[in-house]
């Protein structure tokens, strides 16, 4: 297997395979289930590199597979150390793609997003930084875009009301509040969003 760094790693597909594999098991009742062997440290150790050399993973989900994969939990920790040594598992590597695929894809705020790596046991002086670097413009654009489609789709008896009903809208997806006000004024304006002083993002 190709590696990041040191790790020899083999049979990517087939690991991932295995993986889907109890997966589907799992939410089928109806089908007979194999109870999966406890993997050794070697075993674990290759077969979580073959998933972080497919897919950016931090180190708090590893540790939930490892632990779903029966691993003995007195190897769990030393397996992860290795991973994060040879680069299979890179905190900051996996902030910025996380950041890049929620804001880019579920069209997230920064609110939600900093709570999502919160529960990923992101360090916050790992994410803060990473946050700052979503482009000003292209986020209130976002947002803007957000609160027109919403629009659409809400019925109110008064400007009041409907701004009420976007507004908590925005803010479940994880947009600020000052953020949400500025485009909800510049709503009918030609020229959108524009650029607006930052709000605070982060309790």
């Amino acid at each position: 297997m190709e590696r990041r760094d040191g790790i020899r790693q083999n049979k990517t597909d087939k690991a991932i395979k295995a993986d889907e594999t109890e997966g589907t098991e799992l939410a089928n009742p109806t089908k007979p289930t194999k109870q999966m062997k406890q993997l050794t440290a070697s075993e674990a150790l290759g077969r979580m590199a073959a998933f972080c050399s497919a897919a950016e993973q931090c180190r708090a989900d590893a540790r939930e597979k490892l632990r779903r994969w029966k691993v003995d939990e007195a190897d769990v920790e030393r397996i992860l150390d290795r991973l994060e040594q040879e680069k299979f598992i890179d905190g900051q590597r996996f902030c910025r793609a996380f950041i890049n695929d929620k804001f880019r894809f579920a069209k997230w705020g920064k609110v939600k997003i900093a709570q999502a790596l919160k529960q990923k046991e992101i360090a916050p002086e790992v994410y803060r930084p990473l946050l700052e670097e979503i482009d000003r413009h292209a986020y209130l654009d976002t947002l803007q875009k957000l609160l027109e489609l919403k629009r659409r789709s809400v019925s109110a008896a008064s400007r009041y009301e409907m701004e009420g009903k976007l507004a908590r809208f925005a803010l479940g997806r994880g947009y600020e509040m000052d953020d949400i006000r500025h485009c909800l004024s510049l709503s009918g304006e030609e020229d959108g969003c524009g650029e607006y002083e930052q709000g605070e993002w982060e309790e």
